[in-house]
């Protein structure tokens, strides 16, 4: 039995700035189908039906309070922000196996936690995220683009058919 790969570390890019050191933790965007119920005559059991994502977000929580973060929250003129999140995976007695995810969105929350002497602050941001890109050792595993209505998930593209028939 193998040992699984562990994340040794990680860094993130923000609009194109790094923060390493100062990046405490990343979640990144959990994918949910969004589904309907549907039983007809002839069925012994309903079915799900697939109506698209859910919505998709992601956290980081850094040991700064940066200014050039801050200026980029809020939804306005529906700019977007480029995060980059790059990690390695190693399993032991294995080589290093980069890891890298690509976001897209907006900061539509920002918690700056709670103040105490003698202990580091955090800044606590939640993207709105409308492009996620997840890549292991060079494979795209994960590609959603939700205004181009692209969804790939190990290379197949789900909604090329849809995409095709609505004149996309």
């Amino acid at each position: 039995m193998a040992n699984p790969r562990v994340l040794k570390n990680f860094n993130l890019f923000v609009d194109g700035r790094g923060y390493a050191g100062r990046i405490d933790e990343l979640e990144l965007p959990e994918l949910t189908v969004k589904t309907e119920e549907h039983r007809a005559g002839g069925m012994d059991a309903p079915i799900d039906i697939d109506l698209g994502l859910e919505a998709m977000e992601a956290t980081a929580t850094l040991s700064d309070y940066d200014e050039n973060v801050i200026r980029l929250f809020g939804l306005a003129n529906g700019s977007a922000v480029q995060v980059t999140a790059r990690g390695a995976l190693q399993r032991d007695g294995e080589a290093v196996v980069p890891v890298v995810c690509n976001l897209r969105g907006s900061i539509k929350g920002m918690a700056t936690g709670s103040w105490a002497a003698g202990e580091k602050a955090t800044l606590e941001l939640t993207f709105a995220v409308r492009y996620y890109r997840l890549e292991i050792g060079g494979e795209s595993l994960i590609e959603i683009d939700v205004e181009n209505m692209i969804r790939k998930i190990g290379g197949t593209d789900q909604l090329e058919g849809i995409r095709s028939a609505i004149g996309v």
